[in-house]
């Protein structure tokens, strides 16, 4: 490659860098706002939703277990991580209601 070349790749990682950094700015901003609002109208942002009764009976049959993963995170939009754990808290008989 040539210097042009290298100053050219460069400024195009540098501009991807300033990129992904404004708009991570931009989404906290755009959550922070969101739980403003949740809050003003008296939902709490931070409140998990109970599995449904599907997720529940798929979670109680450990050969099920992943499906219970993928339905409690559709109905509820949970991350992998946390939808992991209620799915574990459930088939250990443990009250998964309150997760």
């Amino acid at each position: 490659m040539t210097i042009p070349e290298y100053i050219f790749a460069f400024l195009l990682v540098a501009n991807a860098i300033g990129a992904f950094v404004g708009n991570a700015r931009r989404f906290q901003d755009v959550e922070r706002k969101l739980n403003l609002v949740l809050a003003h109208l008296g939902i709490d942002p931070t409140a998990q939703v109970n599995p449904s009764s599907d997720v529940i009976n798929l979670a109680a049959d450990p050969r099920q277990r992943i499906a219970a993963i993928r339905a409690y995170r559709l109905q509820t939009g949970a991350g992998l991580k946390e939808a992991v754990a209620v799915i574990d808290r459930i088939a250990s008989g443990s009250n998964g209601a309150g997760a």
